[in-house]
């Protein structure tokens, strides 16, 4: 079992949530993005630095992540991807990703960028909140226990 980050966009504070339970745990970190990502030095801790291609770091997700990992992404479309496969998949937020709501959240996605392209403007930004952060600890924490019994892991 690996913990993979798409990591070009992944807030700091979600890296050291991960960090700190891949040291717990002790699982492997994999951070895949098109640049080095800061983090503190650990064995546990892989970078992999990718072209610059505009899906290059989801491509490399896609065929290396596996049914027993974690991949953590806010990328939707990627998202449904890793699913499709059986990949366990959450965001940034603590959203975790199910074949039940993943085509609901890329239909949103899909129509916010349509009228985005057509030149209305959209309030989308929110800020990224105490809240979230603790979601993702819960979210993330609950789904890494789960695996880890699931998969017999020590």
């Amino acid at each position: 079992m690996k913990i993979w980050i798409d990591a070009d966009s992944c807030p700091v504070k979600i890296r050291e949530i991960i960090e700190k339970a891949s040291e717990r745990t002790d699982t492997g970190m994999i951070l895949v993005a098109n640049r080095k990502i800061p983090h503190k030095a650990s064995a546990l801790i892989t970078d992999i630095v990718v072209d610059d291609g505009p899906d290059a770091a989801d491509n490399y997700l896609l065929e290396n992540a596996e049914s027993c990992d974690i991949v953590v992404t806010r990328d939707i479309p990627l998202a449904d991807e890793l699913v499709k496969k059986g990949i366990n998949v959450i965001n940034d937020r603590g959203d975790y990703y199910t074949r039940e709501n993943i085509r609901e959240r890329l239909s949103i996605r899909n129509i916010m960028l349509t009228i985005r392209d057509s030149g209305l403007k959209i309030n989308e930004e929110s800020t990224f909140s105490t809240k979230d952060i603790q979601k993702f600890a819960n979210t993330f924490d609950s789904l890494l226990s789960k695996l880890i019994k699931v998969y017999n892991i020590k």
